[in-house]
């Protein structure tokens, strides 16, 4: 009896130790800890709309293209649209209004706001920003009131990385932030280069107008290597290239 009472006190004992989440006769514990917190995420950042003002890596360029302004957002267009209605445009051409409302000084900040593109060939290739705030104005002096397709602009500046999206509707093109641009048409450019006095008139435009066309087609002459810098360089800036080439024909069709 007396073995039996002390067998009962043990059992009693052992009952009494087990813990509450075990189950006796399956010999499994289960575990009813609240599970861990899932790992927190780190926020996404925000996408960075570039500084404008900011200087870019470097990397020169020297471009022959064409500069087109466009809008960037909706709220720019309208902002223009209302510009233009106080502004004096009768009987002016879309381009002349173009020109008329941002040449207003109370308009500048549209300057700013716009999106300026280089096109080369057709194809845009800049994105347009002065190193100098003040050059603004050499954007705004590149419009033509009445544009032709002889029209070019030479744009000479420092190549950045590619613009985000946000900037220009979308637009992926590297930053060129320009320090100089010189505008003009075929037409001119070929009655500003010295003509040499052993070859006619006739003989020579075609000449340039040929020299001029080939370097602007040569294949992706973004004007950031070398090659096509000097290429470029040497068409815009050292007419003697074409009174060379011109006399090399001279004396081709003599042979």
């Amino acid at each position: 009896m007396e073995h039996e009472t002390e067998q009962q006190v043990s059992a009693a004992a052992t009952d009494v130790a087990l813990p509450s989440f075990t189950v006796p006769h399956a010999g499994n514990v289960i575990d009813v800890r609240p599970a861990p917190p899932p790992p927190r995420l780190a926020p996404r950042p925000e996408p960075l709309v570039p500084d404008l003002t900011a200087p870019v890596a470097p990397g020169f360029a020297y471009v022959i293209g064409t500069i087109e302004p466009r809008f960037p957002s909706l709220g720019v267009e309208k902002e223009f649209a209302q510009a233009t209605g106080r502004a004096v445009t009768n009987g002016l051409t879309d381009h002349a209004t173009l020109k008329r409302v941002l040449s207003e000084r109370q308009n500048r900040y549209l300057v700013r706001e716009l999106c300026w593109v280089l096109t080369v060939k057709g194809l845009e290739t800049y994105l347009l920003r002065p190193r100098d705030p003040v050059d603004f104005d050499l954007l705004v002096e590149a419009l033509r009131p009445q544009p032709q397709a002889t029209d070019l602009d030479v744009v000479i500046g420092r190549r950045g990385p590619l613009a985000l999206p946000e900037v220009c509707n979308g637009l992926l093109v590297p930053l060129l932030a320009f320090e100089q641009i010189y505008s003009f048409d075929v037409d001119s450019f070929v009655k500003a280069i010295p003509r040499p006095d052993a070859v006619s008139e006739e003989e020579f435009v075609p000449v340039v107008e040929e020299v001029l066309g080939r370097i602007m087609q040569i294949t992706d002459n973004g004007g950031a290597t070398d090659q096509h810098r000097a290429l470029n360089y040497l068409a815009t800036r050292y007419p003697a290239i074409y009174a060379t080439t011109a006399e090399a024909y001279r004396r081709a069709r003599r042979v």
